[in-house]
């Protein structure tokens, strides 16, 4: 029988041994059910070809191609990175809508006696699961946002809380962007494969305890926030960590070296912001970068521009801030201190 999951959770919790998804690397580099391997019946320019043939040439001809290269590439994965499986083994395949790719490499493993299956509607039942989860219906958390200047090191408090048993999800572990102008950590996930891994997080938490999230704007670099999670955080009561300047500058010298080392990428993070701060101020922040005053540059970005965008995004937005943890500094142990503090806090909203 097909998995018919009429809820994210009844996907992500198959009870299945492996996850298959048989689409083409691209298909799946865009986006996939978490935890699934891929295992293509058909490679990127396999699956523009037989495209190709259906449009142009005719539907019958395209199906006795695919079905050729799908269960030569069949043939392929089972020698290869399924051959250690035993005979109780389960796999659940899936492709883009559950059709003929997904079948044929289910039915295949099915005669070789694997007691595989699939899912039906593939991969868009999932993303329609996907979207109503975080488009179409109401979050059912109580969210508390985790708010403080740059450089207050809330993202490294995030695994401190998680070690405390707090629910934390960590916004841009996820979207692998640290959320502010010199945040790029590298190549980011598509729209979709973050959404994926947040849907994933948000079916792991118990709706009756609160969720603690990092205070973020609804884009974190090229990453939209989607409007589930959205609406909850604009709500969501606030704990406000502070911290000294110039241990916020010790801090953000340690964390952002990987960009103040690079100056031409740096400048060029910079040159936007000559429209909002002026063009005297970013070209004393390109001759400090251009001397190697890493300090006194990343001192100027806090006081100059960091500070003064959080001190007025406060006053737009109005937060409810129902508690402070003052950090003296933030070197590990400083920062165990704070999350001691954060988690006592978060549970005495438990009580």
């Amino acid at each position: 029988m097909p998995l018919t999951p009429s809820r994210l959770n009844d996907l992500l919790d198959h009870g299945f041994d492996t996850v298959i998804d048989v689409r083409s690397p691209a298909e799946f580099a865009e986006d996939h059910v978490p935890g699934a391997i891929n295992l293509p019946v058909l490679d990127n320019e396999e699956r523009a070809r037989v495209g190709t043939i259906y449009k142009q040439v005719s539907p019958f001809d395209a199906r006795k191609i695919g079905a050729a290269l799908v269960f030569r590439n069949a043939a392929n994965h089972i020698e290869t990175s399924l051959s250690h499986h035993d005979g109780g083994w389960r796999p659940l395949v899936y492709c883009w809508r559950g059709g003929q790719r997904s079948g044929s490499f289910a039915w295949l493993l099915k005669e070789i006696g694997w007691r595989s299956d699939v899912v039906q509607g593939g991969y868009k039942t999932y993303r329609r699961l996907v979207v109503e989860m975080l488009h179409d219906q109401a979050l059912p958390f109580r969210f508390v946002q985790l708010g403080g200047y740059t450089g207050t090191a809330k993202t490294e408090l995030l695994p401190l809380l998680a070690a405390r048993g707090v629910q934390v999800i960590d916004l841009e572990g996820l979207a692998n962007h640290r959320g502010s102008l010199l945040g790029s950590m590298g190549e980011q996930p598509s729209q979709k494969a973050f959404e994926s891994a947040l849907a994933g997080v948000l079916c792991r938490l118990d709706p009756g305890r609160p969720v603690l999230v990092e205070a973020e704007s609804s884009k974190i670099g090229q990453i939209l926030v989607p409007p589930s999670l959205w609406d909850g955080m604009k709500v969501a009561p606030w704990i406000e960590v502070t911290a000294p300047l110039e241990a916020r500058t010790e801090y953000l010298l340690r964390a952002y070296d990987d960009i103040l080392s690079d100056r031409p990428r740096l400048h060029a993070r910079l040159a936007p912001l000559k429209a909002h701060r002026g063009e005297a101020l970013v070209a004393q922040w390109t001759r400090l970068s251009a001397a190697g005053d890493k300090r006194a540059l990343t001192r100027s970005l806090m006081e100059d521009h960091y500070d003064l965008a959080y001190a007025k995004s406060m006053k737009a937005m109005a937060p409810n801030v129902f508690a402070q943890v003052a950090a003296d500094g933030l070197t590990p142990s400083h920062l165990e201190h704070v999350a001691a503090q954060v988690a006592a806090v978060l549970q005495a909203m438990e009580i």
